[in-house]
């Protein structure tokens, strides 16, 4: 791709979330929330085949499930991740070039259909990279319910663009 169509591409982005933008310890709310529907809620697990009768099965769950982790229809752990990263995007990934690494993922509480993730995000290391266009950054993200349960954990690592190379002020 040509230099200025990089550029004009590059502007059309948001103003903030460059490499340049990142210190270490930087903590963020960010703007939206989602609630968890059918459709995020269940399609992933049937989709890859989590036969656990508690992602998508209201007539037949153990009654141990029913104890242990609440009632309704349990949302698969990675739709719950997705949603929770997808929420920090903007703010934390709108300039990446690539998703280097991801790692430590924790599922630390149950989210059921109709339950409404809020994320957040710290910002845990900035390094150089052999690239000039960008750096590595890595954030620990986590989601939150409705009644402030932290329900997600987990760390990332992206190819952030740099500001200064892309010719963006």
């Amino acid at each position: 791709m040509d230099d200025s169509i990089a550029r004009q591409t590059s502007g059309l982005l948001g103003a903030t979330g460059w490499f340049e933008d990142f210190t270490v310890g930087l903590r963020l709310r960010h703007a939206r929330s989602s609630t968890i529907g059918e459709a995020e809620g269940s399609f992933l697990a049937k989709q890859v085949m989590n036969t656990a009768q508690a992602h998508w099965n209201d007539h037949q769950r153990d009654t141990r499930d029913t104890a242990e982790l609440g009632s309704g229809r349990l949302v698969f752990g990675l739709a719950t991740a997705a949603t929770v990263l997808g929420l920090a995007f903007q703010d934390t990934t709108e300039h990446a070039l690539a998703e280097v690494s991801y790692d430590g993922f924790r599922f630390r509480a149950p989210v059921h259909h109709g339950d409404t993730l809020t994320a957040y995000t710290e910002v845990l290391d900035i390094a150089q990279s052999e690239h000039p266009d960008a750096g590595l950054v890595t954030f620990k993200h986590w989601g939150l319910r409705q009644d402030d349960v932290v329900v997600f954990e987990g760390i990332r690592t992206a190819l952030i663009k740099r500001r200064s190379h892309w010719g963006i002020r």
